[in-house]
C-alpha cells in the first residue's frame, strides 16, 4: 500500500528541498499535497487523508501545532522545526520524529526508517504534548473574528459570530445560517476557520463548522455515520468520519 504523504512548509527552498529528498530517499511514497500555510494544510489532510504529515512549527493562518492538533491520531507527525529545544520534546513524547532546519540528507534517511517501521501502528496521541509546546512557544498576539459583513437582500449586515448556528461551504462561497435568516459571503470556509474561536466553533465535516451552543443533539444514522441537530434549524448536518471522536469521546 502506497504511503501518502502531505508536506506543510511555507519556505520555497525548505518546501522544496524535502521534496526532492523524498523523491530520492523513498520513492513509493507518494506525496499527494505542499502547502505553504497552516490553513491550507488543514484543508488539504481533510481532502487527501495523509498517513504522514510534515509539519512546519511555525507558518502562517495555523501554526504546525495547531494543525498537529487538529489531526489528532489521524496521521503520523514529523514536525520540522529550526527550534532544537521543541523538536526534541516532540520527539522523545512520541511524535514519529522531528528534523531540523536545514534538514540534511541522512537525518531524513533515519526519520523515514523511523516512519516506516510505526506505519502498521496508530499514530501517537500527541495531546499534552501539543499543549506543552503551545506553552512555551511564543505565540504572536491574535485576535478572534467577532462580526462578519455579509450581504442579505439589499442590506449589509454586520453579524455577531456567536450568534451564527453553522456554516457551510458552498462553493466559491460559504453560507452562514442564523437563526432568523442566512447570508452569503465571498469567503472560503477555511478562511474564516482560522478566525473562529476553537472552543465555541466545531469544524464537523470538510465543509461544515457548527457553534457548539446551537447544537441541540447528535443522531445516530447508522454505525458509521452522525448527525448533528441544530437549534433554531431543521437541518441535520452530517458528521464525516474523522470528525466523529468528538462526540464519541
Amino acid at each position: 500500500m502506497t504511503t501518502r504523504i502531505l508536506i506543510a512548509e511555507d519556505e520555497p527552498l525548505m518546501r522544496e528541498r524535502l521534496l526532492s529528498m523524498l523523491a530520492a530517499q523513498w520513492p513509493a511514497a507518494q506525496v499527494v499535497m505542499t502547502a505553504e500555510n497552516g490553513v491550507d494544510a488543514w484543508d488539504g489532510y481533510l481532502e487527501h487523508e495523509p498517513d504522514v504529515v510534515f509539519l512546519d512549527i511555525r507558518m502562517p493562518g495555523l501554526s504546525g501545532l495547531e494543525v498537529a492538533g487538529r489531526i489528532g491520531k489521524g496521521a503520523h507527525v514529523v514536525f520540522v522545526t529550526a527550534y532544537d529545544q521543541y523538536a526534541i520534546d516532540a520527539f522523545d513524547a512520541g511524535a514519529v520524529d522531528y528534523l531540523l532546519k536545514p534538514v540534511e540528507p541522512e537525518r531524513l534517511a533515519r526519520a523515514i526508517e523511523r516512519i516506516r517501521a510505526r506505519l502498521a501502528a496508530p499514530p501517537a496521541d500527541l495531546g499534552d504534548l501539543l499543549r506543552h509546546l503551545q506553552a512555551r512557544l511564543p505565540q504572536a498576539p491574535t485576535e478572534k473574528m467577532k462580526w462578519i459583513k455579509a450581504t442579505v437582500g439589499k442590506q449589509i449586515r454586520l453579524i455577531d459570530v456567536q450568534d451564527v448556528l453553522f456554516f457551510q461551504s458552498d462553493t466559491k462561497y460559504t453560507r452562514i445560517v442564523l437563526r432568523d435568516y442566512e447570508a452569503l459571503v465571498k469567503i472560503p470556509l477555511k478562511d474564516l476557520l482560522a478566525g473562529l474561536d476553537a472552543e465555541l466553533f466545531w469544524q464537523i465535516h470538510r465543509a461544515t463548522v457548527v457553534n457548539v451552543k446551537a447544537i441541540g443533539a447528535v443522531e445516530r444514522v447508522d454505525a458509521e455515520r452522525l448527525e448533528v441537530l441544530v437549534r433554531g434549524s431543521s437541518e441535520k448536518l452530517p458528521v464525516s468520519r474523522t470528525f466523529a471522536h468528538l462526540f464519541r469521546d
